[in-house]
């Protein structure tokens, strides 16, 4: 065994992020004191960031299966759906947050070539890039550094790459100021029966390296993903990746490729804590071992040490295991596409993984003890409600007076950078490529892609409101898991299943933990009620930040990716007013309710109230509905209310053709909680003239609340008869105050 490169004591094992306990608990698995390389090889392996110690035991309480699913929820690299004829989904959401906010163009750009590795080393092609991101305050220059830096690094990778990015989310709240939030989201299609497993067995099969030499970068950087940023967080620089998109374009081809060969046993990509990870996971799930030589290693920097190549996180890399006596094949794939496949090692049958560097034995460590669902630890963390939410609880509604100018209040809520228009951003993303993409010029509430070779298309959302997760945990995930099936819905989709990204604090924090819990059972009782089981996703804990004088950790931030089907995509329902006399309904009922709305945040200065108006049950029977009324034909268009309140769908939905509308409110509410508020379950509809009365007559039998709120009509804006102004005026702003803001 090779010397220690430090005398492992506690104080090592703490140094690298283990706990005293840990490292006894090491030490007993071990039967001996672990050297320097055996110790980071545990410390990355039960860091938050790949063990998920602090969390596994309430993702289990998620619903995880499912009558479409093909795999489980955490059995492979991501979740796996059957769409029928043939054809399964592959897709999933991973957060990249403290990368982005140290190195925020190569922190964005890699997870994006990470999250495409997910999916591609299964054996599916990528075909559709989603993202959720969260900054602080815009007016802040390091906001608005960040956020170029994030938004070029993932138009970059995505561009070069050739995926298209066709949606997503954009928040602001200076919560997010030290601790920006990028969550990135891959779709993927393969046939069913054609996936890879992340596995190694067979006893002497090959084991290969293939893609990007390996270097510095990324090393400890599933150890620094599960610590706090600090003021100091700047000296781990070298723990963000670098990404090379047109290098990942060949190693997509390369390995689809390979797949089709035979030669392949499993497959795995190199994401947090790179050979270490793949090799200890892949063994473990094969209840198999490997003997691997780091020196057979392509390395990009020379005298690199043992523990360096096995935990860079050098980016565009694969671990595959191949079939003994099959290895010319994979040579020849790789060979043509002029990437490296260099054999480093062996499966055995040992269950140990037993790492050589310069023919001596540097690390001896037995696979299962390392992963998830074997010797890593699991923690049931102590919580307690916050403080805080006994002030949301205060909050009053006839406290707050109704604005004198509406004209006025609308204006400000509608440049809010939460409402306006995101296309400074997503003009610098390739929505086009591989021509798939339905939503680019006829826009819905979420984003559509056709499956190609097929009727099919996907409906695919990210969503997850913080100001509403903030002031309920447990409604504000619900309402997460409601939006994106709703958005779904209105898209003319049905809702299949989820990933999640669970975006939080230091879980050591018990408030922090108690809204970790509480969101994990609102997210499990809404899929459960829309039938979307979790297939799996990401956990990032740490996103707070230590400053001197305080920590900060962010809101709650779960957010939701979804996944929809469209057996038929001409069924494509758009969110735009369509012709001149079209009948405007809002489907759902209307409430006295201005809570945790962007008019109360923006407009009156209250940062705490509770979550607005929500019932599951009531969700499930507007959708349902919506469903049908879309099938039968019976609706022009269909936007959902959700931040900004019926004022800004109404808007959104007028502005795509330039169409105004006549509407009136109703004087049973207050005017600006009908026109602001952010009550859930209601929906804007258009219908035509001759088949109002078949929709009047289907909402009347099936006991679907609406009102009749007026119609499209002419070039401006009219409500209660009050003009407020040409539809124009109203785009310009939408479309021009970010670019405004953030030069």
């Amino acid at each position: 065994m090779q010397a220690t490169d430090v005398q492992v004591t506690v104080k090592t094992a703490q140094d690298l992020g283990l706990t005293e306990d840990e490292f006894n608990r090491i030490t007993k698995i071990m039967g001996r004191i672990p050297n320097f390389t055996e110790l980071s090889i545990f410390s990355v392996m039960w860091s938050e960031h790949c063990s998920y110690k602090n969390s596994i035991h309430w993702l289990k309480t998620l619903p995880r299966t499912g009558s479409r699913l093909l795999v489980e929820a955490g059995e492979e690299n991501a979740g796996l759906v059957d769409i029928g004829g043939g054809l399964a989904c592959a897709f999933k959401i991973e957060s990249h947050n403290h990368p982005s906010a140290l190195g925020p163009y190569q922190g964005a750009a890699t997870g994006v070539g990470g999250i495409h590795r997910d999916i591609f080393t299964m054996g599916a092609r990528p075909i559709a890039a989603l993202n959720s991101l969260r900054f602080g305050d815009i007016r802040l220059p390091h906001t608005r550094h960040l956020m170029r830096g994030v938004v070029h690094g993932i138009g970059d990778y995505g561009n070069c790459f050739g995926v298209p990015t066709v949606g997503g989310e954009v928040y602001f709240h200076p919560c997010y100021n030290q601790n920006i939030l990028v969550n990135a989201m891959s779709v993927g299609i393969v046939k069913v029966g054609e996936t890879i497993s992340a596995i190694a067995e067979g006893l002497g099969n090959p084991v290969f390296i293939v893609g990007s030499a390996t270097g510095k970068d990324g090393i400890h950087g599933a150890t620094f993903a599960s610590a706090d940023l600090t003021e100091d967080s700047a000296e781990d620089l070298p723990a963000v990746q670098v990404g090379d998109p047109f290098q990942e374009k060949l190693l997509l081809e390369a390995t689809l490729e390979a797949i089709q060969t035979g030669a392949i046993v499993g497959m795995q990509d190199m994401g947090a804590a790179g050979i270490t990870c793949s090799t200890s996971e892949m063994s473990a799930k094969g209840k198999s071992g490997m003997r691997i030589d780091l020196d057979k290693v392509p390395t990009r920097q020379a005298n690199m040490k043992a523990w360096e190549i096995l935990l860079s996180e050098s980016q565009e890399r694969m671990l595959i295991v191949g079939k003994k006596g099959q290895e010319a094949q994979l040579y020849a794939v790789f060979d043509k596409w002029d990437l490296e496949c260099a054999q480093i090692g062996e499966v055995t049958n040992t269950g140990r993984l037993e790492y050589y560097h310069h023919g001596e034995k540097v690390a001896d460590v037995p696979a299962e003890a390392l992963v998830l669902g074997g010797g890593a630890p699991v923690y049931k963390r102590d919580f307690k409600k916050p403080a805080y939410i006994d002030k949301v609880a205060r909050f009053r509604a006839n406290s707050i007076n109704a604005p004198e100018d509406y004209l006025a209040t609308a204006k400000k809520i509608f440049t809010s950078p939460n409402i306006v228009s995101k296309r400074w951003i997503y003009e610098q993303y390739d929505s086009m490529v591989r021509t798939n993409t339905m939503t680019t010029n006829a826009p819905s509430d979420a984003a559509l892609v056709r499956v190609k070779g097929t009727n099919k298309a996907l409906a695919i959302t990210t969503d997850c409101n913080p100001i509403y997760t903030h002031a309920d945990p447990y409604i504000g995930a619900m309402i997460a898991v409601a939006e994106a099936a709703r958005n779904i819905v209105c898209s003319g989709g049905e809702p299949v299943a989820i990933t999640n990204c669970l975006n939080f604090g230091n879980p050591y924090n018990p408030e922090v933990y108690w809204q970790f819990v509480q969101a994990i059972k609102g997210m499990g009782d809404a899929c459960r009620k829309f039938d979307t089981p979790v297939t799996g996703g990401n956990v990032s804990f740490y996103n707070q930040s230590v400053l001197k004088d305080r920590t900060e950790p962010v809101y709650p931030t779960p957010t939701i990716g979804m996944l929809g089907i469209l057996d038929d995509a001409s069924r494509h329902t758009t969110l735009d007013f369509k012709k001149a006399g079209h009948q405007i309904y809002m489907i759902g009922t209307p409430h006295n309710d201005i809570a945790c709305s962007e008019y109360l945040r923006v407009i009156h200065g209250v940062e705490l109230s509770p979550p607005p108006h929500f019932d599951l049950d009531e969700e499930f029977h507007i959708q349902h509905n919506l469903k049908i009324m879309i099938r039968e034909g019976m609706i022009q268009s269909a936007h959902d209310i959700s931040e900004g309140g019926l004022f800004v769908t109404l808007l959104e939905s007028a502005m795509v053709n330039g169409l105004g509308f006549d509407v009136e409110t109703d004087t049973n509410f207050r005017k600006d909680a009908y026109l602001f508020g952010e009550s859930q379950s209601r929906v804007v509809v258009t219908v035509a003239l001759d088949v109002e009365d078949d929709l009047v007559n289907y909402l009347n039998t099936h006991n679907v609340p609406f009102t009749k709120l007026g119609e499209v009509s002419g070039t401006n804006v009219v409500i209660d008869k009050t003009d407020f102004g040409p539809i124009t005026t109203w785009k310009t702003l939408y479309d021009n105050t970010l670019a405004e803001k953030m030069s």
